[in-house]
């Protein structure tokens, strides 16, 4: 085939003036419109796109944010527990400075009454904060609430059971602040 019939099947080459023909070819328009439609296409993703950009920094400040307001929470209830817990502390103290103060002046009797006066107050107090006394005599033992401090034969009481608190232990709602230490039962000869 010849150069000039090769142009010509593909539209190329010269017209019978000698002029270069300036037709657009159906496939030529056909590519244009697709690339009007691809240039359109990606303007839309571009603005998608600077759209999720926008949301993505918002919520990166939102959750900065509530990161701060949540790091104040804690850290003011944090405070408003402590004072909680001074006020309820301080009419204890308050009574036992109280004793001190008077104790070269007042007799035995006085003495015990105030301080179980004060242990009253105490007592109040870690009720009004919401700590409760672990007193399991006579309870199945539980390590997990309890620590046993001697284990003792006793014919009367049912083995592995709390014969006697040694010292109580203390609850914070269901949290274990402190556990009961208790001597624990065990069958004679065992």
């Amino acid at each position: 085939m010849t150069r000039q019939n090769e142009a010509a099947r593909r539209g190329e080459g010269e017209d019978a003036a000698g002029q270069e023909p300036t037709a657009v070819l159906p496939e030529t328009a056909a590519q244009l419109v697709e690339v009007e439609q691809l240039q359109q296409q990606l303007g839309q993703a571009e603005e998608r796109a600077r759209n999720h950009w926008d949301q993505y920094l918002r919520a990166v400040a939102e959750l900065e944010n509530l990161r701060k307001r949540v790091q104040r929470d804690v850290e003011s209830a944090g405070r408003t527990g402590m004072e909680r817990f001074a006020q309820e502390i301080l009419p204890v103290m308050d009574s036992l400075a109280l004793a001190v103060a008077n104790a070269e002046r007042s007799d035995a009797a006085s003495l015990a009454e105030g301080q179980q006066a004060t242990l009253r107050l105490m007592q109040k107090a870690f009720e009004n904060l919401g700590v409760r006394e672990i007193d399991p005599g006579g309870e199945p033992f539980d390590p997990a609430r309890h620590e046993a401090v001697m284990v003792q034969e006793s014919p009367t009481a049912e083995p592995d059971s709390v014969l006697q608190v040694v010292q109580p232990g203390y609850e914070l709602g269901n949290r274990l602040l402190r556990p009961a230490r208790v001597i624990v039962s065990k069958a004679p000869g065992a």
